[in-house]
Protein backbone atom coordinates (compact mmCIF):
# COMPACT_ATOMS: atom_id res chain seq x y z
CA UNK A 1 0.00 0.00 0.00
CA UNK A 2 1.11 3.57 -0.62
CA UNK A 3 -0.71 4.80 2.50
CA UNK A 4 -0.38 3.50 6.02
CA UNK A 5 -3.09 0.98 6.90
CA UNK A 6 -5.46 1.75 9.74
CA UNK A 7 -5.21 -1.16 12.15
CA UNK A 8 -7.21 -1.97 15.25
CA UNK A 9 -4.78 -4.01 17.36
CA UNK A 10 -6.39 -6.17 20.02
CA UNK A 11 -3.95 -7.15 22.76
CA UNK A 12 -5.75 -8.15 25.93
CA UNK A 13 -2.32 -8.53 27.55
CA UNK A 14 -0.13 -5.53 26.71
CA UNK A 15 1.95 -3.94 29.43
CA UNK A 16 5.34 -2.19 29.10
CA UNK A 17 6.16 -2.75 32.77
CA UNK A 18 5.58 -6.49 32.94
CA UNK A 19 7.32 -9.47 31.37
CA UNK A 20 6.41 -12.49 29.28
CA UNK A 21 3.18 -12.28 27.24
CA UNK A 22 2.15 -8.76 28.38
CA UNK A 23 5.54 -7.36 27.34
CA UNK A 24 5.33 -9.14 23.98
CA UNK A 25 1.83 -7.75 23.46
CA UNK A 26 2.90 -4.22 24.29
CA UNK A 27 6.18 -4.32 22.36
CA UNK A 28 4.64 -5.65 19.17
CA UNK A 29 1.58 -3.41 19.28
CA UNK A 30 3.77 -0.37 19.90
CA UNK A 31 6.25 -1.29 17.15
CA UNK A 32 3.41 -1.65 14.65
CA UNK A 33 2.92 2.12 14.97
CA UNK A 34 6.03 2.44 12.80
CA UNK A 35 4.24 0.85 9.83
CA UNK A 36 0.55 1.52 10.46
CA UNK A 37 -1.92 3.88 12.12
CA UNK A 38 -2.64 1.77 15.19
CA UNK A 39 -5.32 1.98 17.82
CA UNK A 40 -4.60 -0.42 20.67
CA UNK A 41 -7.37 -2.16 22.58
CA UNK A 42 -6.28 -3.78 25.83
CA UNK A 43 -7.54 -4.84 29.24
CA UNK A 44 -7.97 -2.19 31.89
CA UNK A 45 -5.28 -3.64 34.16
CA UNK A 46 -2.72 -2.29 31.67
CA UNK A 47 -4.13 1.25 31.54
CA UNK A 48 -1.88 3.03 34.03
CA UNK A 49 1.35 1.54 32.66
CA UNK A 50 0.39 2.51 29.11
CA UNK A 51 -0.38 6.06 30.23
CA UNK A 52 3.03 6.22 31.91
CA UNK A 53 4.56 5.06 28.61
CA UNK A 54 3.20 8.19 26.95
CA UNK A 55 0.14 7.01 25.04
CA UNK A 56 -3.06 9.04 25.20
CA UNK A 57 -6.28 7.29 26.11
CA UNK A 58 -8.82 7.77 23.37
CA UNK A 59 -6.70 8.67 20.34
CA UNK A 60 -4.02 6.03 20.97
CA UNK A 61 -5.63 3.27 22.99
CA UNK A 62 -8.77 2.03 24.69
CA UNK A 63 -8.84 0.11 27.96
CA UNK A 64 -11.65 -2.42 28.27
CA UNK A 65 -12.93 -3.23 31.75
CA UNK A 66 -13.62 -6.97 31.77
CA UNK A 67 -12.70 -7.40 35.43
CA UNK A 68 -16.18 -8.59 36.39
CA UNK A 69 -15.27 -11.91 34.80
CA UNK A 70 -11.48 -11.74 34.58
CA UNK A 71 -10.71 -11.01 38.24
CA UNK A 72 -12.50 -13.98 39.87
CA UNK A 73 -11.25 -16.38 37.20
CA UNK A 74 -7.69 -15.10 37.65
CA UNK A 75 -7.97 -15.82 41.37
CA UNK A 76 -9.34 -19.28 40.62
CA UNK A 77 -6.36 -19.98 38.34
CA UNK A 78 -3.99 -19.04 41.17
CA UNK A 79 -5.71 -21.48 43.52
CA UNK A 80 -5.76 -24.34 41.00
CA UNK A 81 -2.10 -23.85 40.03
CA UNK A 82 -1.10 -24.29 43.70
CA UNK A 83 2.25 -22.61 43.27
CA UNK A 84 3.78 -19.49 41.80
CA UNK A 85 5.34 -20.00 38.39
CA UNK A 86 3.77 -23.42 37.82
CA UNK A 87 0.76 -24.88 36.03
CA UNK A 88 0.76 -22.49 33.07
CA UNK A 89 -1.58 -24.77 31.11
CA UNK A 90 -4.13 -24.26 33.88
CA UNK A 91 -3.75 -20.48 33.60
CA UNK A 92 -4.29 -20.65 29.83
CA UNK A 93 -7.39 -22.80 30.31
CA UNK A 94 -8.87 -20.32 32.76
CA UNK A 95 -8.02 -17.43 30.41
CA UNK A 96 -9.89 -19.26 27.66
CA UNK A 97 -13.00 -19.00 29.85
CA UNK A 98 -12.66 -15.27 30.55
CA UNK A 99 -11.38 -14.07 27.18
CA UNK A 100 -14.66 -14.31 25.19
CA UNK A 101 -16.19 -11.74 27.55
CA UNK A 102 -13.32 -9.35 26.79
CA UNK A 103 -13.87 -9.68 23.03
CA UNK A 104 -17.61 -9.28 23.50
CA UNK A 105 -16.94 -5.90 25.12
CA UNK A 106 -14.46 -5.00 22.38
CA UNK A 107 -17.05 -5.72 19.69
CA UNK A 108 -19.67 -3.73 21.59
CA UNK A 109 -17.26 -0.77 21.63
CA UNK A 110 -15.77 -1.06 18.11
CA UNK A 111 -18.20 -3.17 16.06
CA UNK A 112 -19.95 -0.16 14.54
CA UNK A 113 -16.63 1.45 13.51
CA UNK A 114 -15.40 -1.82 11.99
CA UNK A 115 -18.60 -2.24 9.96
CA UNK A 116 -18.31 1.38 8.84
CA UNK A 117 -14.88 0.71 7.36
CA UNK A 118 -12.93 2.88 9.79
CA UNK A 119 -10.21 0.21 9.98
CA UNK A 120 -8.42 -1.52 7.13
CA UNK A 121 -7.42 -4.46 9.33
CA UNK A 122 -8.13 -5.93 12.74
CA UNK A 123 -5.16 -7.74 14.28
CA UNK A 124 -5.43 -9.82 17.45
CA UNK A 125 -1.93 -9.99 18.95
CA UNK A 126 -2.64 -11.53 22.36
CA UNK A 127 -3.54 -14.04 23.74
CA UNK A 128 -0.62 -15.88 22.16
CA UNK A 129 -2.01 -19.31 22.90
CA UNK A 130 -3.50 -21.10 19.87
CA UNK A 131 -5.99 -22.73 22.24
CA UNK A 132 -7.87 -19.46 22.85
CA UNK A 133 -10.32 -18.76 20.03
CA UNK A 134 -11.42 -15.33 18.82
CA UNK A 135 -15.21 -14.91 18.89
CA UNK A 136 -14.79 -11.59 17.03
CA UNK A 137 -12.98 -13.05 14.05
CA UNK A 138 -16.08 -14.15 12.12
CA UNK A 139 -17.90 -10.89 12.87
CA UNK A 140 -14.97 -8.86 11.57
CA UNK A 141 -14.72 -10.99 8.43
CA UNK A 142 -18.48 -10.66 7.76
CA UNK A 143 -18.02 -6.89 7.98
CA UNK A 144 -15.59 -7.16 5.06
CA UNK A 145 -12.50 -6.28 7.13
CA UNK A 146 -9.49 -8.66 7.09
CA UNK A 147 -8.69 -10.26 10.44
CA UNK A 148 -5.10 -11.16 11.36
CA UNK A 149 -4.55 -13.73 14.11
CA UNK A 150 -1.28 -14.11 15.96
CA UNK A 151 1.49 -14.68 16.56
CA UNK A 152 0.19 -17.92 18.05
CA UNK A 153 2.57 -20.06 20.05
CA UNK A 154 2.58 -22.64 22.80
CA UNK A 155 1.73 -26.21 23.55
CA UNK A 156 5.12 -27.62 22.68
CA UNK A 157 4.91 -31.32 23.64
CA UNK A 158 6.86 -32.51 26.62
CA UNK A 159 9.77 -34.63 25.35
CA UNK A 160 9.89 -38.31 26.17
CA UNK A 161 11.81 -39.05 29.31
CA UNK A 162 10.79 -35.81 31.05
CA UNK A 163 7.43 -36.83 32.49
CA UNK A 164 8.71 -36.27 36.02
CA UNK A 165 9.49 -32.67 35.11
CA UNK A 166 5.99 -32.28 33.71
CA UNK A 167 4.49 -33.46 37.00
CA UNK A 168 6.78 -31.22 39.05
CA UNK A 169 5.59 -28.28 36.93
CA UNK A 170 1.98 -29.34 37.72
CA UNK A 171 1.16 -29.42 34.02
CA UNK A 172 -1.64 -31.94 34.44
CA UNK A 173 -3.89 -30.30 31.86
CA UNK A 174 -1.17 -30.64 29.23
CA UNK A 175 -2.20 -34.31 28.92
CA UNK A 176 -5.56 -33.25 27.45
CA UNK A 177 -4.52 -29.96 25.83
CA UNK A 178 -5.62 -31.13 22.37
CA UNK A 179 -9.26 -30.96 23.46
CA UNK A 180 -9.31 -27.27 22.47
CA UNK A 181 -9.57 -28.39 18.82
CA UNK A 182 -13.10 -29.62 19.56
CA UNK A 183 -14.23 -26.07 20.29
CA UNK A 184 -16.21 -24.92 17.21
CA UNK A 185 -15.05 -21.34 17.83
CA UNK A 186 -11.47 -22.48 17.24
CA UNK A 187 -12.23 -23.60 13.69
CA UNK A 188 -14.34 -20.49 13.01
CA UNK A 189 -11.41 -18.31 14.05
CA UNK A 190 -9.09 -20.06 11.61
CA UNK A 191 -11.66 -19.90 8.81
CA UNK A 192 -12.28 -16.19 9.35
CA UNK A 193 -8.62 -15.14 9.61
CA UNK A 194 -7.08 -13.61 6.50
CA UNK A 195 -3.62 -14.48 7.86
CA UNK A 196 -2.50 -16.64 10.77
CA UNK A 197 0.91 -15.82 12.24
CA UNK A 198 2.57 -18.89 13.79
CA UNK A 199 5.21 -18.10 16.39
CA UNK A 200 6.87 -21.51 16.10
CA UNK A 201 7.19 -24.34 13.63
CA UNK A 202 5.32 -26.56 16.11
CA UNK A 203 2.32 -24.21 16.14
CA UNK A 204 2.51 -23.93 12.36
CA UNK A 205 2.30 -27.71 12.24
CA UNK A 206 -0.80 -27.69 14.45
CA UNK A 207 -2.76 -25.53 12.00
CA UNK A 208 -5.10 -27.80 9.97
CA UNK A 209 -4.14 -28.32 6.34
CA UNK A 210 -6.82 -26.13 4.71
CA UNK A 211 -5.50 -23.06 6.53
CA UNK A 212 -1.75 -23.64 6.02
CA UNK A 213 -1.52 -21.51 2.83
CA UNK A 214 -2.42 -18.43 4.88
CA UNK A 215 -0.22 -19.37 7.86
CA UNK A 216 3.05 -17.47 8.08
CA UNK A 217 5.93 -18.39 10.40
CA UNK A 218 7.20 -15.53 12.56
CA UNK A 219 8.74 -16.06 16.04
CA UNK A 220 6.99 -13.75 18.47
CA UNK A 221 10.01 -12.71 20.54
CA UNK A 222 12.25 -9.77 19.75
CA UNK A 223 14.60 -7.35 21.49
CA UNK A 224 14.66 -3.63 22.15
CA UNK A 225 18.08 -2.38 20.92
CA UNK A 226 18.01 0.46 23.46
CA UNK A 227 18.19 -2.11 26.26
CA UNK A 228 21.29 -3.86 24.92
CA UNK A 229 24.24 -1.47 24.92
CA UNK A 230 26.89 -3.92 26.08
CA UNK A 231 29.00 -6.32 24.02
CA UNK A 232 30.65 -9.41 25.49
CA UNK A 233 34.41 -9.15 24.87
CA UNK A 234 34.81 -12.88 24.11
CA UNK A 235 38.27 -12.82 25.67
CA UNK A 236 39.75 -16.33 25.33
CA UNK A 237 42.18 -15.76 28.22
CA UNK A 238 41.38 -17.34 31.57
CA UNK A 239 38.65 -19.86 32.34
CA UNK A 240 35.64 -20.14 30.06
CA UNK A 241 32.68 -18.22 31.50
CA UNK A 242 29.17 -19.62 31.06
CA UNK A 243 25.88 -18.28 32.34
CA UNK A 244 22.37 -19.60 32.87
CA UNK A 245 19.53 -17.05 32.94
CA UNK A 246 15.98 -18.07 33.76
CA UNK A 247 13.59 -19.38 36.36
CA UNK A 248 15.05 -22.17 38.43
CA UNK A 249 12.43 -24.72 37.42
CA UNK A 250 12.79 -28.31 36.18
CA UNK A 251 12.10 -27.90 32.46
CA UNK A 252 14.68 -25.14 31.99
CA UNK A 253 17.44 -27.52 33.05
CA UNK A 254 19.58 -25.53 35.51
CA UNK A 255 20.51 -28.79 37.23
CA UNK A 256 21.69 -30.20 33.88
CA UNK A 257 23.98 -27.20 33.40
CA UNK A 258 25.55 -27.68 36.82
CA UNK A 259 26.08 -31.41 36.26
CA UNK A 260 27.55 -30.81 32.80
CA UNK A 261 30.08 -28.20 33.93
CA UNK A 262 31.11 -29.93 37.16
CA UNK A 263 34.38 -31.62 36.03
CA UNK A 264 35.39 -28.55 34.04
CA UNK A 265 34.67 -26.27 36.99
CA UNK A 266 36.62 -28.49 39.40
CA UNK A 267 39.60 -28.34 37.05
CA UNK A 268 39.49 -24.52 37.06
CA UNK A 269 38.69 -24.39 33.34
CA UNK A 270 35.18 -22.92 33.62
CA UNK A 271 33.14 -20.61 35.85
CA UNK A 272 29.36 -20.39 35.87
CA UNK A 273 26.92 -17.58 36.70
CA UNK A 274 23.38 -18.61 37.61
CA UNK A 275 20.84 -15.77 37.30
CA UNK A 276 17.28 -16.24 38.46
CA UNK A 277 15.28 -17.80 41.26
CA UNK A 278 12.64 -20.45 41.69
CA UNK A 279 11.61 -23.60 43.52
CA UNK A 280 14.80 -25.50 42.58
CA UNK A 281 17.17 -22.92 44.08
CA UNK A 282 17.90 -24.67 47.38
CA UNK A 283 18.42 -28.01 45.63
CA UNK A 284 20.76 -26.45 43.08
CA UNK A 285 22.86 -24.91 45.82
CA UNK A 286 23.04 -28.33 47.51
CA UNK A 287 24.03 -29.86 44.17
CA UNK A 288 26.90 -27.38 43.78
CA UNK A 289 28.14 -28.11 47.31
CA UNK A 290 27.91 -31.87 46.76
CA UNK A 291 29.90 -31.60 43.52
CA UNK A 292 32.54 -29.47 45.21
CA UNK A 293 32.35 -26.59 42.74
CA UNK A 294 31.18 -23.79 45.03
CA UNK A 295 34.12 -21.54 44.15
CA UNK A 296 33.31 -21.74 40.44
CA UNK A 297 29.52 -21.19 40.58
CA UNK A 298 27.83 -17.92 41.58
CA UNK A 299 24.10 -17.74 42.30
CA UNK A 300 22.93 -14.19 41.67
CA UNK A 301 19.23 -14.69 42.33
CA UNK A 302 16.69 -12.41 40.66
CA UNK A 303 18.30 -9.24 39.31
CA UNK A 304 17.02 -6.05 37.68
CA UNK A 305 17.27 -6.16 33.90
CA UNK A 306 20.32 -3.89 33.74
CA UNK A 307 22.15 -6.05 36.27
CA UNK A 308 21.29 -9.20 34.28
CA UNK A 309 22.89 -7.58 31.26
CA UNK A 310 26.01 -6.77 33.28
CA UNK A 311 26.40 -10.42 34.31
CA UNK A 312 25.62 -11.82 30.85
CA UNK A 313 28.00 -9.46 29.06
CA UNK A 314 30.93 -10.97 30.99
CA UNK A 315 30.11 -14.44 29.68
CA UNK A 316 31.32 -16.34 26.66
CA UNK A 317 28.30 -18.64 26.52
CA UNK A 318 24.66 -18.81 27.49
CA UNK A 319 24.19 -22.44 28.57
CA UNK A 320 20.43 -22.91 28.35
CA UNK A 321 19.28 -26.54 27.97
CA UNK A 322 15.55 -25.86 28.36
CA UNK A 323 13.55 -28.79 27.03
CA UNK A 324 10.24 -26.94 26.59
CA UNK A 325 10.71 -23.30 25.66
CA UNK A 326 8.03 -21.73 23.44
CA UNK A 327 9.81 -18.52 22.48
CA UNK A 328 13.28 -18.20 23.93
CA UNK A 329 13.53 -14.47 24.55
CA UNK A 330 16.58 -14.94 26.77
CA UNK A 331 18.39 -16.56 23.83
CA UNK A 332 17.80 -13.49 21.65
CA UNK A 333 18.96 -11.23 24.46
CA UNK A 334 22.19 -13.19 24.79
CA UNK A 335 22.74 -13.03 21.04
CA UNK A 336 22.24 -9.25 21.12
CA UNK A 337 25.02 -9.00 23.70
CA UNK A 338 27.39 -11.13 21.64
CA UNK A 339 27.08 -14.06 24.06
CA UNK A 340 27.07 -17.33 22.15
CA UNK A 341 23.98 -19.47 22.89
CA UNK A 342 24.28 -23.18 23.63
CA UNK A 343 20.74 -24.58 23.59
CA UNK A 344 18.79 -27.80 23.19
CA UNK A 345 17.60 -28.16 19.60
CA UNK A 346 13.90 -28.17 20.40
CA UNK A 347 11.08 -25.64 20.10
CA UNK A 348 11.82 -21.90 20.34
CA UNK A 349 15.58 -21.82 21.03
CA UNK A 350 16.24 -24.42 18.34
CA UNK A 351 14.48 -22.19 15.80
CA UNK A 352 16.36 -19.04 16.80
CA UNK A 353 19.88 -20.46 16.82
CA UNK A 354 21.66 -21.55 13.66
CA UNK A 355 24.98 -23.30 13.16
CA UNK A 356 26.49 -19.90 12.36
CA UNK A 357 25.28 -18.25 15.56
CA UNK A 358 25.61 -20.85 18.30
CA UNK A 359 25.52 -24.47 19.41
CA UNK A 360 22.50 -26.77 19.30
CA UNK A 361 22.50 -29.84 21.55
CA UNK A 362 20.36 -32.73 20.26
CA UNK A 363 17.21 -33.41 22.25
CA UNK A 364 17.52 -36.72 24.08
CA UNK A 365 17.25 -38.23 27.53
CA UNK A 366 18.48 -36.15 30.42
CA UNK A 367 21.81 -37.99 30.68
CA UNK A 368 22.37 -37.57 26.93
CA UNK A 369 21.76 -33.83 27.12
CA UNK A 370 24.20 -33.51 30.01
CA UNK A 371 26.84 -35.53 28.17
CA UNK A 372 26.41 -33.62 24.91
CA UNK A 373 26.44 -30.27 26.70
CA UNK A 374 29.70 -31.18 28.43
CA UNK A 375 31.20 -32.37 25.14
CA UNK A 376 30.26 -29.08 23.45
CA UNK A 377 31.88 -27.12 26.28
CA UNK A 378 35.03 -29.24 26.02
CA UNK A 379 35.10 -28.53 22.28
CA UNK A 380 35.03 -24.79 22.95
CA UNK A 381 37.78 -25.14 25.55
CA UNK A 382 39.88 -27.02 23.00
CA UNK A 383 39.45 -24.20 20.47
CA UNK A 384 38.18 -20.94 21.98
CA UNK A 385 38.75 -19.16 18.65
CA UNK A 386 35.36 -20.45 17.47
CA UNK A 387 33.56 -18.07 19.85
CA UNK A 388 34.33 -14.68 18.30
CA UNK A 389 32.86 -15.33 14.83
CA UNK A 390 29.80 -17.03 16.35
CA UNK A 391 29.28 -14.06 18.67
CA UNK A 392 29.52 -11.56 15.81
CA UNK A 393 27.06 -13.54 13.69
CA UNK A 394 24.65 -13.96 16.62
CA UNK A 395 24.68 -10.26 17.36
CA UNK A 396 24.19 -9.36 13.69
CA UNK A 397 21.24 -11.76 13.36
CA UNK A 398 19.58 -10.41 16.50
CA UNK A 399 19.80 -6.80 15.37
CA UNK A 400 18.89 -7.50 11.75
CA UNK A 401 15.91 -9.83 12.15
CA UNK A 402 14.81 -9.77 15.79
CA UNK A 403 14.24 -6.20 16.87
CA UNK A 404 10.68 -5.05 17.41
CA UNK A 405 11.07 -2.65 14.48
CA UNK A 406 12.15 -5.55 12.27
CA UNK A 407 9.14 -7.52 13.51
CA UNK A 408 6.83 -4.66 12.54
CA UNK A 409 8.34 -4.51 9.05
CA UNK A 410 7.92 -8.27 8.69
CA UNK A 411 4.26 -8.07 9.66
CA UNK A 412 3.80 -5.11 7.30
CA UNK A 413 4.58 -7.54 4.45
CA UNK A 414 1.59 -9.63 5.57
CA UNK A 415 -0.62 -6.54 5.79
CA UNK A 416 0.36 -5.50 2.25
CA UNK A 417 -0.27 -8.99 0.91
CA UNK A 418 -3.76 -9.01 2.42
CA UNK A 419 -4.71 -5.52 1.32
CA UNK A 420 -3.48 -6.13 -2.22
CA UNK A 421 -5.86 -9.08 -2.49
CA UNK A 422 -3.27 -11.80 -1.75
CA UNK A 423 -1.56 -11.86 -5.16
CA UNK A 424 0.60 -14.95 -5.58
CA UNK A 425 1.84 -17.16 -2.72
CA UNK A 426 2.08 -15.95 0.85
CA UNK A 427 5.16 -13.83 1.61
CA UNK A 428 8.08 -15.22 3.60
CA UNK A 429 8.37 -12.97 6.63
CA UNK A 430 11.62 -14.37 8.02
CA UNK A 431 14.15 -16.67 6.41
Amino acid sequence: MTTRPRVLVIAEAANPEWVSVPLVGWSLAHALREVADVHLVTQIRNREAILRAGLVEGPDFTAIDSEAIARPLHRLAGVLRMGKGKGWTMTTAINALSYPYFERLVWRRFGKAIRAGEYDLVHRVTPLSPTIASPMAAKVARAGVPFVLGPLNGGVPWPRGFDAERRREREWLSYVRGAYKLNPLHRRSLVAAAVILAGSRHTEGEIPGPYRPKTLWLPENAIDPARFNRVAPQDPAGPLRACFIGRMVPYKGPDMVIEAVAPLARAGRLVLDMVGDGPLMAGLQDQVRHLGIGEAVTFHGTLPHEAVQDVAARANLLTFPSIREFGGGVVLEAMALGVVPMVVDYAGPGELVTGDTGFKIPLGRRDQIVSDLRAALEGVLADPSVLAPLARAARARAFQDFTWSAKARQIAKAYDWILQGKPGPAPVLLS
